[in-house]
Formats: C-alpha cells, sequence, structure tokens
C-alpha cells in the first residue's frame, strides 16, 4: 500500500483525499433514465421485467409485495442471538434519535406572533441494498429515525433472492420494528417506483437509504418529484492515528470499509513512519484470512493508502479537506483533537470506539454523507423525515405599524399588488 508524505507530495496527497461525490458514469445515468420512464410506463410489468432479468427469473406482480405471514416465519426462522442484536440496535437507535425531535416555537410580536411548526412527513420509501452483502442494519438505521420522526407510513424496497422471496434477516427485522409494506424490487427501477408509483406500489414523499450508481442516478433525477436523503457514494474511512496507535487495530479498522467493495476509500494519516511500515504489514498478513479480501485489496490499491503528517495539526486540516464520511481518532488524546475537526460524518473517539460500532449499535444512523459532501451534509436523522412550516400570526395594530415598510419594499420591486394587499386591511 502506497506511503505518501504529506510535505513532499501535496498534489498526490491532495489527489488521495479528493473523491467525486458519488461514483457512476454516464451510462449509469443513462440507463437509470431508462429505467425511470420505463417504470413510468409500464409501472409493474416493468418492475417485474427488471426483477426477472437482474434478481429473480420467477418473479411475478403478485410477489412483489411481502405476503404478511412471511414477516413472522423469517422472524421465527433466525437465531435468537440476530434478534437480541436487533433490539439492542433498535433501542439505542431510538434513544439516539428521539433526542433529535424539535418542539414548536413561538416568538410573540406586540399583538401578535411568529413561530415555527414541525411535522412528519406522511409517506416515505427506505431502500435496503441487497447486492453484494445483505445489510437489514439498513433496515434498521433508516427505518427507526423514520418511526421516531412520526412518520405515518413506511415503506421499504430491497431486491428479492433468487427464489423471488425476502431475505429472511431482513424481513426478521422489519417484523421487530413492526413494519409489513416490504416490496422486493431493487435497483433503479425500486427508485423509480417509490417515487412516480405503481398499481403496487403507491408513491412516497421521500426516498432514503444508499444503494450502488444506478440507485443513486435515478434518485437524482426523481429529487423534485419527491424528497431525497442523499447521494450516498462508496464507504470511506479516515483513520487520524499517532505512535502510540496499536497496527493490527488501525489495519482491521481499515479493511472493515476497504472490503464493502473495490472502490471503498481507506485512509491512514500518522505522525510516525513506524506505525504506517507496521500498519502496511498488518494488512497484509490479515488479509491472507479475510473472506472478503478481493474487494479490500482491491481497494486498498486503487482508492487507498497512508500519509505521513508533520503533526496533529496537519492531519486535521487534511480530514477537513477530505471531509470523510467515517473519521476514527487513534490517538492518545482524540477529544483534544476534537475542536479541530470541522467536516466529518461520524467521529469515532479512541481505540474503543471502532467504526463497526456505529454501523450496527452506537445508535446514530450509519447513512451518511460521502465523496466530501459532510463539508455541507449530515448523517440521516430524525430531521431528513420533518419539515418545518413558518407561522405568522399578526393583528391590525400591529400590521399596521409595519405597513410603511412593506409598501417601501412592494413598491422597489414594482408588485404594486402586494402593497394593496396590505393597505385593503387598514382602508
Amino acid at each position: 500500500m502506497k506511503i505518501l508524505s504529506a510535505r513532499d507530495e501535496p498534489a498526490a496527497v491532495e489527489a488521495l483525499l479528493r473523491r467525486d461525490v458519488f461514483s457512476g458514469t454516464a451510462e449509469h445515468a443513462r440507463i437509470a433514465a431508462d429505467i425511470l420512464a420505463d417504470v413510468q410506463a409500464r409501472g409493474d410489468a416493468a418492475l417485474v421485467d427488471y426483477t426477472r432479468r437482474f434478481d429473480a427469473p420467477d418473479m411475478t406482480a403478485a410477489l412483489l409485495r411481502v405476503p404478511p405471514e412471511a414477516f413472522a416465519a423469517a422472524r421465527a426462522a433466525v437465531s435468537p442471538g440476530f434478534l437480541a442484536a436487533v433490539e439492542l440496535a433498535a433501542a439505542n437507535l431510538r434513544d439516539f434519535h428521539a433526542r433529535q425531535l424539535r418542539q414548536d416555537w413561538f416568538c410573540p410580536r406586540p399583538g401578535g406572533w411568529v413561530g415555527q411548526r414541525y411535522t412528519p412527513l406522511d409517506r416515505v420509501g427506505l431502500y435496503v441494498p441487497g447486492g453484494q452483502a445483505v445489510l437489514p442494519s439498513t433496515l434498521l438505521h433508516t427505518a427507526v429515525p423514520a418511526q421516531v420522526a412520526g412518520v405515518a407510513q413506511i415503506a421499504v424496497c430491497t431486491p428479492p433472492r433468487r427464489d423471488a422471496s425476502g431475505e429472511i434477516h431482513v424481513l426478521a427485522a422489519a417484523a421487530v420494528l413492526g413494519l409489513d409494506e416490504v416490496y422486493l424490487v431493487g435497483g433503479a427501477q425500486a427508485v423509480a417506483a417509490m417515487a412516480c408509483g405503481t398499481a403496487t406500489i403507491p408513491r412516497v414523499d421521500l426516498i432514503a437509504g444508499p444503494g450502488n450508481p444506478y440507485v443513486n442516478h435515478a434518485k437524482r433525477l426523481v429529487y423534485g418529484l419527491v424528497g431525497i436523503d442523499s447521494l450516498a457514494g462508496p464507504s470511506e474511512i479516515v483513520i487520524v492515528a499517532d505512535a502510540g496507535a496499536a497496527p493490527a487495530q488501525v489495519a482491521a479498522d481499515m479493511l472493515s470499509q476497504a472490503e464493502h467493495s473495490a472502490d471503498a476509500r481507506a485512509i491512514l494519516l500518522t505522525t510516525s513512519r513506524a506505525l504506517a511500515d507496521a500498519v502496511g504489514v498488518e494488512l497484509d498478513r490479515q488479509l491472507t484470512s479475510l473472506p472478503t479480501a478481493a474487494n479490500a485489496r482491491a481497494a486498498l490499491e486503487a482508492v487507498g493508502g497512508m500519509v505521513l503528517v508533520a503533526d496533529l495539526d496537519q492531519a486535521c486540516a487534511l480530514v477537513n479537506q477530505c471531509a470523510p464520511e467515517h473519521l476514527e481518532l487513534l490517538v492518545g488524546e482524540p477529544m483534544g483533537l476534537l475542536s479541530n475537526i470541522r467536516h466529518a460524518g461520524a467521529i469515532f473517539l479512541g481505540e474503543n470506539s471502532p467504526e463497526p460500532l456505529g454501523d450496527y449499535v452506537a445508535g446514530p444512523s450509519h447513512v451518511l454523507p460521502t465523496g466530501g459532501t459532510a463539508r455541507f451534509a449530515s448523517p440521516l436523522g430524525v430531521e431528513t423525515f420533518v419539515k418545518r412550516s413558518s407561522l405568522i400570526a399578526y393583528g391590525r395594530e400591529t400590521l399596521a405599524a409595519e405597513a410603511e415598510a412593506i409598501l417601501t419594499l412592494a413598491r422597489a420591486e414594482g408588485l404594486e399588488a402586494h402593497a394593496r394587499s396590505v393597505e385593503a386591511r387598514l382602508d
């Protein structure tokens, strides 16, 4: 794995840290657009055709929605340990996201008031990927914040298994959460169905959840017709480590992201050349027994790297430049660095807070801004599923007191009807 010097190779370091908002090509965009148009035109028939082509040869329209009995069967089929893990994760997610709830507020004005009201969305669609890995955790990390927000209707789309059935761990997690509207359709066609509606899948108001480049391009195309949470790209982690960090832990944490896919990014920023060398040795050792070594090795070689920095202040500056999805601070005093970090999706402090803790049970949603979007975007949360309305209630005296300012501004803009609307109340 390449080791770069921030002092001697600034251009190479900048290239390592830079990443597009989400992966994909013009061809991905074209195919997503074609699928969207086809689903708009043919509805369920298009969903069945694409699902037969990509996932389940025997799919029919009648099998698109998971039947009620399948949830109880899946819950009975998984291990007690899995159910206990789901329940722990769900409890921690609820506890964390309940603290994000906002209260309506009101500000008095003489003779009136202004304020703000928060209301949950009526209906949302969640996308749970099922390609390279089965991800019941993504169902938990999207559905629980939506439930806490108060969303009344939650629809889930996830790819079927080869036999046109639902993956039992995803269905069991849905059962634990009390969700019963799950559709076995994946990819851009799932996004199209949720955004446009079909005979089987009613349209939603917002689509949330990560996916492959086709899913991301489809979400981009339907934005405006419905809301979206983000355009989540390949997973990424940046680790800031000093000489005291354990090489085996650093290597394991880098691999925990690199194993996702060949374009998942794992980067180490360290003040210690000895640590970088030792991590390189550990990566080679751990890869020999890793079942997902092919993905991890390809990712490390293509988009991974280690960077030697002069000090931890420089490491923090590079973190802010990168704005990573996941950031680990494996240093002696991680809280001492926190004030220097401005841009990161999730920050893990200290050796006992590895990134997979956030992926599963810690409580914050693992749907995070990627590709540098942590410069301006936030993790999925309750606010993803809530909208704000402004409230204005003036009395006549208050309106009269501020009328001259309204009339002046309206007429400066050439909007006479605006001015007359106020005057009609003052005559």
